[in-house]
């Protein structure tokens, strides 16, 4: 309270106010200090210069730019908006990608994580809510546990995701499949050209020449803790989203070649004394094609966006993680530093300094696979894999959002855009002249002074981010009316 009354009566407030609602309420921005020029690059002159020296508070705030609705909710929420834009733009034209792209075939497609081992689920069907897993009530794992489970779950239980008995439970196969899913998703990319060439009986390479396939995807974590994967995987001409397929690269054949594909992809695991795993996606597969009549049998350019720029904000943490590092910074989580004997900032733990694996705020069956990432990790035929690096994340290293070269526009172009439009519009309502590109150059020099709010700060920022919400839901509204 004695924070947030001297924030409120610093001089300075209304324009650290301002700053924080430049960047939408940010929760955890970075402080800058430095200054930029603009310069006239035909007479050297100088149009415009800014430097942070000038601010009160003598730094600057932009927003951190994190893509996880549980770390920063306003910065989520642009990534969310910017996935939306960029999977919309391949399914029905816009930011540089012609709108006939939508009488291309296209199709929703989600690849899920096998079984290791039965987990609590919430099972509905027809709006009733049904037994977990109703086996024998006097069965028995071989560890004493009940192989079935008769209650029905509510939407936030505990148990949903945990393992029935966490003895039973393959963890190893877990991590593994998980430290694999990458690889997993691009040989699915390579297969399925593969296989739509076998389907329109010409080979590979003369497949390619006529018919480009475009793919966008998600990673979404389950309460389980292992990652399924939604994506768009779309038929176009050689030259990308601008030329059409041939005829014969309808939706018929696109939807006929994924469950093939699917089923054929496999990755070994590396040789170890614990064993081999074969490593597949799960029986779990669901096809649906993408059509541009919302009331035919498929899902609509729209839905898909929206669904998939959802997911593209959801963290690890769903599952019961933390999303922060947990090895050591020096070692990175090796426990020694080139052939000394131990890491001495973690003594050969490999842990941050402070950090306990038991001591972790995470689920029981999260730590179990934490654990699991630890042990593996420690030995030499799993060193490639780096499961102590990513631990913290299940074992998954891979992209949680990306897409081919040709789907649409690109993460990068949509904030560059945004970033000209708020330039352009600042120096409108300043007063300042329009820059041309071609005969103008910004000249900055940043270093980094910070990052976050004192207690006060945060409750007055939670206050701007939320009004900032309101606003922007208004417009929307409005602009749907």
């Amino acid at each position: 309270m004695i924070d947030l009354v001297r924030v409120i009566n610093d001089p300075a407030y209304d324009r650290w106010r301002s700053m924080v609602a430049s960047t939408g309420g940010c929760a955890h921005p970075i402080h800058l200090a430095g200054e930029s020029t603009v310069v006239d690059t035909t007479t050297g002159e100088v149009l415009h210069s800014y430097t942070t020296a000038d601010e009160p508070s003598g730094h600057l705030l932009v927003a951190c730019g994190n893509r996880r609705a549980s770390v920063c909710p306003a910065c989520s929420r642009v990534y969310q908006a910017d996935a939306f834009q960029l999977i919309r733009a391949g399914l029905s034209g816009g930011k540089g990608v012609p709108d006939t792209v939508s009488t291309h075939p296209r199709a929703f497609v989600t690849l899920t994580a096998p079984s290791f081992g039965p987990v609590h689920t919430r099972r509905e069907r027809g709006g009733t809510v049904r037994a977990c897993r109703p086996r024998a009530r006097d069965k028995l794992c071989p560890h004493g546990d009940p192989v079935g489970c008769h209650a029905r779950h509510e939407e936030g239980d505990d148990r949903l995701g945990q393992p029935l008995c966490a003895e039973c439970y393959d963890y190893t196969g877990a991590v593994l499949w998980q430290a694999h899913a990458g690889a997993l998703w691009h040989r699915f990319t390579l297969e399925v050209r593969r296989t739509l060439a076998a389907e329109a009986g010409l080979s590979r390479r003369e497949f390619g020449r006529r018919v480009r396939v475009s793919f966008a995807e998600v990673a979404e974590y389950h309460r389980r803790g292992l990652v399924h994967f939604h994506a768009v995987v779309r038929l176009d001409g050689p030259g990308g989203g601008a030329e059409p397929p041939p005829d014969w690269a309808d939706h018929d054949l696109l939807t006929r070649a994924i469950a093939p594909a699917v089923r054929r992809v496999r990755v070994t695991s590396p040789h170890s004394g614990l064993g081999r795993w074969d490593l597949v996606w799960g029986d779990q597969l669901d096809i649906r094609p993408i059509l541009l009549d919302p009331d035919a049998a498929g899902l609509s350019e729209r839905a898909v966006a929206s669904y998939i720029a959802k997911y593209a904000t959801k963290g690890a943490e769903a599952s019961g993680t933390v999303y922060h590092r947990l090895s050591c910074p020096a070692c990175k989580g090796r426990g020694r530093l080139g052939l000394a004997a131990s890491c001495g900032r973690c003594r050969g733990t490999g842990l941050k300094p402070g950090l306990h694996l038991d001591a972790l705020p995470v689920t029981e069956h999260a730590r179990r696979m934490i654990r699991t990432c630890w042990e593996l990790g420690a030995r030499p035929e799993f060193t490639a894999l780096r499961l102590r690096p990513w631990a913290h994340m299940l074992g998954f290293r891979g992209h949680f959002s990306s897409k081919s070269q040709r789907y649409s526009t690109t993460f990068g172009d949509l904030r560059d855009l945004r970033a000209r439009y708020r330039a352009a519009e600042a120096r409108e309502r300043h007063g300042l002249p329009a820059l041309d590109d071609a005969t103008t150059l910004t000249l900055g020099h940043w270093r980094f002074a910070g990052t976050g709010y004192t207690p006060g700060e945060a409750v007055l920022a939670e206050h701007i981010r939320q009004r900032v919400f309101l606003a922007r839901a208004i417009a929307a509204e409005r602009e749907d009316g």
